[in-house]
């Protein structure tokens, strides 16, 4: 299997030697590039075209939740796995809006980062507890306000994404959609904290509302 080119953005040097000294002796990867802060990080990807972006946060000039956005917009397909200090509820519910792939701190153990390079190769997803935990927490708060379904944000769902929307609508199980789509349950649940933030809807009913409402199932 090819090595996935990875571009690493991290403004401490400390940081940058120390996930290269292990990425350097692991198989399946190859950096290919750094950057000290979020313009340099949008420059390097448009150049380099990497596989996966390791992205930190707080970076002088231009932050990682831009940079984020700006790299996706221009290369949807790839895979961006924040690193990060920060689990603050603004930032975990903007990068999940921008379409991250994962999400891992840096208090967390290193393994964690792995786990997570390897998931994204694999063309999975990878969050540490807290920041589903934090997404959850907004979402519980936000339906008791009962605001309206947005369904100009369906553009916004990838391939995989809309296909795990439709299934739910539809009524499907995590354990049912996993089956059928081939990837493991914690997949799926991560999918729908995506597609529940692209969406800003609350629950798997809002979301078979909006699917009916768009004639992809039946009501």
């Amino acid at each position: 299997m090819t090595d996935s080119r990875v571009l690493l953005v991290d403004d401490h040097d400390v940081v940058i030697e120390g996930i290269k000294s292990v990425l350097d002796g692991l198989e399946g990867f190859a950096i290919v590039g750094m950057a000290i802060d979020g313009r340099q990080a949008v420059a390097q990807a448009a150049l380099l075209q990497p596989d996966i972006v390791v992205m930190d946060i707080s970076m002088p000039g231009m932050n990682g939740v831009e940079a984020t956005r700006q790299i996706k917009a221009r290369l949807p397909d790839t895979r961006i796995v924040i690193y990060t200090m920060f689990s603050d509820k603004e930032y975990v519910l903007e990068l999940f809006r921008a379409g991250i792939d994962g999400y891992v701190l840096k208090q967390d153990p290193l393994s964690d980062l792995l786990l997570a390079l390897d998931a994204v190769k694999a063309g999975g997803t990878y969050f540490s507890t807290e920041a589903p935990k934090v997404l959850s927490e907004h979402l519980r708060g936000a339906g008791a306000s009962g605001g309206p379904v947005k369904t100009n944000a369906l553009d916004a769902l990838s391939r995989r994404e809309r296909q795990v929307f439709e299934l739910l609508a539809d009524g499907r199980s995590v354990r049912e959609i996993a089956k059928a789509l081939f990837i493991s349950p914690k997949t799926v649940e991560s999918h729908k904290y995506h597609i529940m933030a692209k969406l800003d809807v609350d629950t798997v009913t809002d979301m078979t509302k909006l699917a009916i409402r768009e004639k992809l199932i039946e009501a």
